[in-house]
């Protein structure tokens, strides 16, 4: 008997912690969102093993004679994205970044990061509560490291935003509208990539371009695919993050919030806000059985689709206690998921942690009293996109 996945009308008036994950359990046969056939695997120990193992991957889902996939616009379903590679094609790309991201390279960045959030902030100060905090501060945010990243001044972040939300655009909007979109941004990702090409410099495409003639032999739309994938993921994930974790703390845990002024506490709390808010309604992350495979006792036959629920796995009490699901300042028995694992684990997982961390403590420093100015319940949700966070959060001090 087939378990099939929940499907939902649209996106429910409960921050994303409070859908509750079902109960982890074997590998079983399961009805995939677009009606077709799959496995379900959400305990902790399986999901890594398919997210890590070789024998289940993202490139046969573009297969030719593959199997059958949702047809979804947007970036993600894009076969020359990184995600969406294999095996040596997949390394090689990855090599292209793989330094740029490292710890200490990110800890590098650290207080040009730190100057954003101040300046941030100073302009909240001086405009006094209430704000909306979305589009004075979970969006700039990380819409202004990226530019920095990447050698964009400001008056790109509109058409950078706008861009990315049809790269991820959940499948409502209009296919023709997405597809104009995209064709925009790749046009851009092109134009940006024969810029440093002709006049490299310190920036993060410049040494994405560096990189890849040195590898040599990666095709062009691969590269733009991984500028656009940059762009759109680089800030999208982490004001969903910022967005979610504000709603949470000062709607349902406004005792720990003056513990944030703590640093040591807040990068705590940052790694538990993490592990505990998904960034969206999609259950897991969709590999195929390259081969036969055995995943906790239970044999998958080659070719099947295979759905990693991290989310639930991220709640697997066998290795989260429930008791400590919201300890937030208690440090995790073991890696999240959130962030992937194996070879395709989120290169920008280091950035996005300093991101949420620094943005949190500086926030509670300069605003103790911060507080929400209207109930958690009354909070509109962004439409039409596979990552999900408050539209608009007003607050106030």
């Amino acid at each position: 008997m087939s378990t099939a996945l929940p499907a939902q009308a649209g996106p429910p008036l409960a921050p994303l912690h409070r859908r509750g994950p079902a109960e982890p359990g074997p590998p079983r046969p399961c009805t995939l969102p677009d009606g077709s056939p799959g496995w379900l695997v959400d305990r902790y120990a399986d999901v890594r093993q398919v997210l890590s193992d070789s024998r289940f991957g993202r490139a046969a889902l573009y297969d030719r004679d593959g199997p059958a996939r949702s047809q979804a616009a947007g970036l993600v379903d894009d076969p020359e994205l990184m995600f969406n590679q294999d095996g040596a094609e997949h390394l090689r790309l990855r090599r292209t970044l793989r330094r740029a991201f490292t710890p200490r390279a990110v800890a590098r960045w650290r207080p040009w990061i730190a100057a954003i959030v101040d300046h941030l902030l100073d302009e909240m100060a001086a405009r006094g509560g209430p704000v909306e905090a979305v589009a004075e501060f979970t969006l700039p945010l990380p819409l202004a490291v990226i530019s920095r990243l990447m050698g964009l001044d400001a008056s790109a972040h509109g058409r950078l935003r706008h861009w990315s939300e049809h790269a991820f655009c959940d499948g409502t909007r209009p296919r023709e509208e997405v597809d104009a979109a995209l064709a925009e941004f790749s046009a851009f990702g092109a134009r940006l990539l024969s810029e440093r090409r002709r006049a490299p410099g310190d920036d993060l495409v410049s040494s994405l371009v560096r990189a890849a003639d040195q590898e040599g032999g990666i095709p062009e739309a691969r590269l733009v695919s991984l500028v656009c994938g940059l762009v759109a993921g680089g800030h999208d994930s982490t004001m969903t993050m910022l967005g979610n974790s504000l709603l949470y703390l000062l709607g349902e845990r406004p005792d720990a919030w003056p513990r944030l002024a703590d640093e040591a506490s807040a990068e705590l709390a940052a790694a538990r806000l993490i592990h505990l808010i998904p960034l969206g309604d999609d259950p897991g992350s969709t590999r195929c059985a390259i081969e036969d495979a055995e995943v906790g006792g239970v044999l998958i036959p080659a070719g099947s689709v295979v759905l990693a629920d991290s989310t639930t796995a991220n709640r697997d009490p066998a290795v989260f206690p429930a008791a400590q699901t919201e300890a937030l300042f208690t440090p995790l028995p073991a890696p999240t998921l959130s962030f992937g694992a194996g070879p395709h684990y989120c290169l920008g997982a280091w950035l996005a942690r300093l991101e949420l961390h620094l943005g949190l403590h500086r926030l509670a420093v300069r605003l103790p009293g911060l507080r929400l100015a209207e109930p958690g319940q009354a909070v509109s949700w962004r439409p039409a996109g596979t990552s999900r966070s408050p539209e608009q959060l007003r607050v106030t001090w």
